[in-house]
């Protein structure tokens, strides 16, 4: 069966929205992703009752919503949300998954971890406290990271009486901000919000009708999926080889993966890395359906016009767009883990599918999240520290500078003692 379209969202990887969160302590997060929840009637009804009973016994007078994120006893004990929470919702026109991550310094590598595969980020602030040093430091891994559509929601704005003159003096303030970023292709919205009251955030605000944008969801659910979405040149690292062993697809060789940054299509020249080999594309599959073209994100399998040498590992790219192959580079690096990085230490760098081993040259200088600079003579990382690193692998692999290519631009580094993931890279 053969197909002149492109596979579809129901046909592929459903196409959804990933939105990375950050807020300070008691900022209001938990309790804005439970009112999206809640006025987008995504909560079941078992969660609502509990959260209706729970309200009820604690003497409140409204319903707590950050009841519906914060699963963990830790978290409620403490009033904080302390890892990586994955929350899915549906509208009728998209789907959403929100990456909950905390916000103290301490957790800088689960806010990295959230916002690493994110193509929205929504950063909260506290309506009576304005921007502080947390907000500098999420506001900079999100620009790090390239995160291209970011929402400053100012919460609380009941607080404050819905004031547009304490919103403006907020807005004015992280402007100022945004002058330090190194990242201009950033759209930054300015969301006055009262999560507890639920203005603005599905339904317009009654008590802000100096606010004439958006809602938090309106804004949402506009967002154009091929605008945010970081796309580059065409990239298949190949997964799986597939040879059937059957009589009917005896000469069939097909290399299954997932196109990142770009499409491929049927007469496409492609050369295979690292043997620098040329062939042209000779078919595309999805299950038992041909296409003429792959487009980014779908997950195929590809025939070539030549037998040529193809294994795991491999790469596919178009001829005249190919990346950067090199036993040396040098990137950003999050550490993540309590063993420290240092000078000369000896890691696994896995960069998609490949694997390399990978010596700790030098660290250049460490970089301070909070857009206070950078400090030197540093010859070891501990957690959650940020620093730009150079390194040197046993073997070439092929990537692209991660301002240019978010997939093929990033690594992370496994500790082989322990096969922990250890650290997160982006390529510079």
């Amino acid at each position: 069966m053969t197909s002149n379209e492109q596979p579809t969202n129901e046909q592929q990887d459903m196409e959804v929205l990933k939105i990375a969160t950050a807020g300070s302590v008691d900022d209001g997060k938990s309790t804005l992703i439970g009112r999206l929840l809640y006025d987008t009637k995504s909560l079941t009804d078992d969660k609502l009752e509990a959260i209706e009973r729970t309200s009820k016994q604690k003497g409140y007078d409204y319903l707590d919503f950050s009841l519906a994120t914060d699963g963990l006893v830790a978290e409620r004990e403490q009033g904080i949300t302390i890892d990586v929470a994955h929350i899915y919702f549906s509208t009728a026109s998209k789907s959403y998954i929100i990456a909950d991550t905390p916000g103290h310094v301490e957790y800088t590598r689960n806010m990295v971890t959230g916002a690493s595969t994110s193509q929205a980020a929504i950063i909260l602030i506290d309506a009576r406290k304005g921007v502080i040093e947390q907000t500098n430091r999420h506001f900079f891994i999100n620009n790090l990271l390239r995160i291209k559509d970011v929402i400053v929601a100012i919460n609380k704005m009941d607080l404050v009486d819905f004031s547009e003159d304490a919103f403006n003096d907020i807005k004015a303030d992280f402007e100022e901000l945004m002058g330090k970023r190194d990242y201009q292709d950033q759209k930054i919205t300015f969301i006055p919000v009262s999560a507890l009251k639920g203005d603005n955030v599905v339904n317009r605000s009654q008590s802000m009708d100096w606010y004439k944008g958006q809602t938090l969801l309106e804004h949402l659910e506009e967002l154009d999926l091929q605008d945010i979405y970081n796309v580059g040149t065409p990239r298949f690292p190949v997964q799986y080889v597939i040879r059937p062993k059957t009589e009917e697809f005896h000469d069939f060789r097909g290399f299954a993966g997932k196109v990142y940054g770009g499409e491929l299509s049927v007469g496409d020249e492609v050369v295979v890395l690292p043997s620098m080999t040329r062939s042209k594309i000779k078919a595309i599959y999805f299950y038992d359906t041909e296409y003429q073209t792959a487009p980014r994100r779908s997950s195929v399998t590809i025939t070539l016009e030549d037998e040529v040498n193809v294994s795991r590992g491999d790469m596919l790219v178009k001829v005249g767009d190919l990346p950067i192959v090199d036993k040396q580079l040098t990137a950003t690096v999050s550490w993540m883990d309590s063993n420290q990085l240092t000078v000369g230490g000896k890691y696994v760098l896995q960069h998609g599918v490949n694997k390399a081993l990978a010596k700790v040259d030098t660290i250049d200088h460490k970089i301070h999240p909070d857009y206070s600079g950078i400090e030197e003579n540093v010859s070891s990382l501990n957690m959650n520290d940020i620093a730009k690193v150079r390194l040197r692998l046993n073997k070439p692999i092929f990537y692209d500078r991660f301002k240019e290519h978010r997939t093929n631009g990033s690594f992370i580094i496994i500790d082989s003692r322990t096969n922990h993931t250890a650290g997160v890279g982006f390529i510079e």
